[in-house]
């Protein structure tokens, strides 16, 4: 019996060389392992155009798994192919540095301030739309009998209730998350992630580009 070559692509990953080989971006699995040694060296392209010196460049390059499959059979002809991930991928070379720790610390408070304030005000923009403070004051006079000044057991409990709302929903508090759960703000990350890539794949699909398309910041 041939050997047969199974390869497995996630649609977006990241690299840190400008000549991007097979090994780098594709799980294989094959029985026979001299067989996956020997393609891992085969080079898929090299990343061009990037701005030497700076240490924020950073490239993209759409890729078919079509393309793949050609250069593994100009080393192995008669090999069969199995592909167990994706059709099209995407291939990301950047050598952006990490933030020094106190540039992510204040781009983090920023961004805690920025939601913190904005949250502020569409709760209260609500509570004014909907006239809460009205109707907690009709609640409370209608139950007690009595006229509400506007600090009672209802606006207490609200307030509670709010708070413990946010921290179950966003499934952290402080650094803890509750639940082994991905929070609601990773699964938007993730499927926005997930359209951007779709996104580009179907654009280069359209425009008849995959391995030559490469976008450089």
């Amino acid at each position: 019996m041939s050997d047969i070559l199974y390869l497995k692509f996630d649609k977006n990953m990241a690299v840190r060389t400008k000549s991007v080989t097979l090994g780098d971006v594709a799980d294989m699995e094959c029985s026979n392992s001299a067989l996956v040694n020997k393609l891992k060296p085969i080079k898929l392209f090299t990343f061009q155009n990037i701005k030497k010196g700076s240490h924020t460049c950073a490239a993209r390059q759409i890729c078919s798994v079509v393309e793949v499959v050609q250069k593994i059979h100009e080393v192995c002809p008669n090999l069969e192919i199995q592909n167990m991930g994706e059709t099209d991928f995407i291939v990301e070379y950047s050598t952006k540095d990490k933030d020094a720790p106190v540039l992510l610390f204040l781009k983090i408070s920023v961004v805690c301030l920025i939601t913190f304030f904005g949250s502020v005000f569409s709760i209260m923009a609500f509570n004014n739309d909907v006239s809460t403070t009205k109707l907690f004051a009709q609640v409370y006079e209608l139950v007690t009998g009595e006229a509400s000044n506007g600090f009672t057991i209802l606006e207490l409990t609200y307030s509670l209730g709010l708070s413990v709302g946010i921290v179950a929903f966003f499934n952290h508090l402080g650094g803890r998350r509750l639940t082994k759960d991905p929070t609601p703000i990773e699964v938007e990350m993730r499927q926005y992630e997930d359209d951007v890539d779709t996104t580009l794949i179907m654009t280069a699909g359209r425009n008849g580009v995959h391995k030559k398309e490469s976008q450089t910041n």
